[in-house]
Parts: structure tokens; sequence; C-alpha cells
């Protein structure tokens, strides 16, 4: 059972803190009144974080994609949250999500809604699927919601398998001549070094072998330390990018990598015009719907730019021309966007510019996986390509005639 630390005063007026243990944090406030003391702040102690009840349990996508697809047709049948919620508990087979599952449920049967379930296992449900959710929620077509969440995801196992099936060859391979590669670095090279040397001292050493004996030599004296260095330097960028300055790099530089940072920037958008489409096809207000749908683009610099100009409509404008001032929405976008406001008819213009966004995305998205296989082969050729020259320059020179 999960432990919760808490502030609290006591009638008298006095603060006091401590740990409790209870099922909920509902169950946790409950047992405060009962000692007579105003809860200031309940929270999950971080031994109970670790443990699982605040969401450490990872789930791979394929059984939460089933989750989302049983949970969206059992809702459609009519059958109630809480009862889907059992239902769904008792029959998956994933140990981790089974728990999850369980513990969405208690919050759910504790009052809490469906979105704020899910934040409590940030590690099983991203921050798209919940912010969706929300949204799902705020609108009346949680069904939906959930059923574009499994297609999303549907989509993506597929996208990975086909990156993974196009890397798989040029990965072994480059694993391959990685190893052959360290190998004759180690082992091999030094003992072409000793034949350059005279070449080193008369400064007629090419440079492509110089570089090769210096690499050799870094790897053999300071290996361990370069592999330390780098080891730390992946933890430091890694726990950067966690921080609320690292995402929003992290976003802003995805939008601007050649040629997949279109990709990327093409996809947020249509999820962002299919949400908001949506959203307003159900009855909500634009500028509720415009701040519950900046969050389903899943970048930060996107929804910042969509934030702006919620306030720009509440002020009066069209949506066109704040979203226009913003710099991240493509022109032909924004004249559809505005001819769809003019007409009264922007729900539905949002949703078709979503599918065909999605669409030709699709097309850019395969053509990049094709070109991945002979890139990776590119780079591994001239790797080979700079060891053999390296070793075989000097030779030739020694060899060729004076």
């Amino acid at each position: 059972m999960p432990e919760f630390r808490y502030q609290a005063r006591e009638l008298t007026g006095r603060q006091v803190s401590g740990t409790l243990t209870a099922t909920s944090e509902k169950d946790a406030l409950a047992v405060l009144a009962s000692r007579s003391l105003f809860p200031i702040s309940v929270a999950l102690t971080e031994q109970s974080k670790q443990s699982g009840a605040g969401g450490s349990r990872r789930v791979p996508s394929k059984y939460l994609t089933i989750f989302y697809n049983q949970l969206s047709d059992l809702l459609k049948s009519g059958v109630p949250l809480l009862r889907s919620l059992q239902l769904l508990e008792e029959q998956t087979s994933h140990p981790g999500l089974r728990f999850v599952v369980q513990d969405v449920r208690e919050q759910v049967a504790d009052g809490s809604r469906l979105n704020d379930a899910m934040r409590r296992h940030p590690k099983t449900f991203n921050f798209l699927s919940i912010s969706m959710v929300k949204a799902g929620e705020e609108g009346g077509f949680i069904e939906e919601v959930l059923s574009r969440i499994a297609a999303f995801n549907e989509h993506q196992e597929e996208l990975r398998g086909k990156v993974t099936g196009a890397m798989v060859y040029p990965l072994f391979l480059m694993l391959v001549g990685l190893a052959v590669v360290t190998v004759m670095m180690v082992w091999f090279v030094p003992k072409f070094a000793v034949i350059f040397d005279r070449m080193k001292d008369q400064g007629t050493l090419p440079w492509a072998t110089t570089t090769l004996l210096g690499i050799s030599d870094a790897i053999q004296n300071q290996g361990l330390l370069i592999l330390a260095a780098v080891a730390g330097g992946i933890f430091g960028i890694v726990y950067y990018f966690q921080s609320p300055e690292g995402v929003r790099n992290l976003d802003r530089w995805k939008l601007k990598i050649p040629g997949l940072g279109g990709i990327l920037q093409s996809l947020a958008v249509a999820r962002f015009c299919r949400m908001l489409g949506t959203l307003l096809k159900n009855g909500v207000p634009i500028l509720q719907s415009l701040r519950i749908a900046k969050d389903a683009s899943g970048n930060v610099v996107l929804a910042e730019a969509i934030g702006n100009a919620a306030d720009n409509v509440s002020s009066g404008q069209s949506l066109a021309v704040p979203l226009r001032a913003s710099g991240q929405f493509t022109r032909d976008l924004i004249e559809m966007i505005s001819v769809g406001e003019e007409a009264n008819n922007l729900e539905n213009v949002l949703i078709n510019v979503a599918d065909n966004m999605e669409k030709r995305t699709g097309r850019r998205i395969e053509m990049v996986v094709r070109l991945l296989e002979p890139m990776m082969l590119l780079v591994m050729a001239a790797v080979v390509t700079f060891v053999i020259a390296a070793l075989l320059l000097p030779v030739l020179n020694m060899s060729a005639p004076a």
C-alpha cells in the first residue's frame, strides 16, 4: 500500500508533517480529517513512486494499443467507464498493465477523472495520450479519442517496424565493421606505427595516417576514460532534455532538422488540426478547444504558438491571423483555415486538412525509411575506406620511385 507525505495544521494552528499509509490520496485526506488535521499538501513518498504506486511501470506499446481499442469499444457499446476498466483489468495478460489499470480504476472509483488517473502513470501513458483523453472528456467524445490514440499507436508501431526492418542489415554490417575497425585500431595499426616512424620524423606521413595513428593511440591509452566521458555526456544530455527548458529546446531543434523537421512539424500540426476540428464539431467553444487541442500537438513550441493564438482570438481576431504571425504554420494551411472561418465550416476543414497532411507525411516517411539503408551503408563504406587508405598511402609513397 502506498505511503503519503503530508503537511497539515492542527486545530490550534500549529503546523505538523509526517507520513501515513492509504490506498489513495482521497483516503489519505480522510485519515487526516479523522485526526482533526487540516491538510496543506499530500503527496506520494519517493519510495512509493519508485515501487510503482506513482506510475513507474513501463508497458509495451502493443499492449497499450489493445487497451485503448478495447476501452473505446466497451464505451461505444454503452458499458460504464468503471465497469469497462474492471473488465480490462481482469482480461489483460500483461502484469504491469494490470497493475496500472487497477490503480486507474481505483482512482476513477474515488471520483477522479480518467486523464487525472492516467497522469499518475507517466511512464505508461505519455503526455500526448493524456492530453487527448482530457480533450475527449472535456468535449464528450472520449470513445473517439481512445480509438484515435490506438490508431496513432498502431501507426507508430508500423513505422517503427519499417525503420527497424530497413536498419537491420546495415546495422549488422556496421556492428561487424565497427568490431573489425576496433580490432585493427587496438592490435593491427600499432604494428604499422613502427614502420611509419621514419616518415613521421621526416614530416612526409599523410594526414590520414597521422589521424588514424592518433585515434589508435587514444583508444589504447585512454579508452576507458573516453568511454566514461561518452557515457557521462549521454547521461547529461538525457537529464537536460527531461527539464522544462530542455524539452522546449529539443522540440525547437526537432523542427529545424533538415528533412526530418518538416515531417515532425506536419505530424504535430495534423494532430492539432484533427483534435481542434473534433472539439469544434462536438460543440466545444473555440477558445476552450484551442487551449485543449494545443497540447495534442505533442510539441511545446507549437503549443506555445497556439496558446498565443488563443489569447489573440479572445481579443476578437480570427484564428488565421495569429496562426500566420506565429510562423509555425504553412501558408496554404492558413488560407484553408481562413476560408473555413469565412464559410463557418472550420471544423470540417480542419479534419480534412488533418487527413491530407497525414497522407502526404506518410509518403514522405516511407521515402526517408527507404533512404536509411543506403545512407548507413555509405557511412560504413566511408569509415572502412578511410582506414584502408590511411594504411596504404604511406606504403605506396615508400614504394614510389624517387
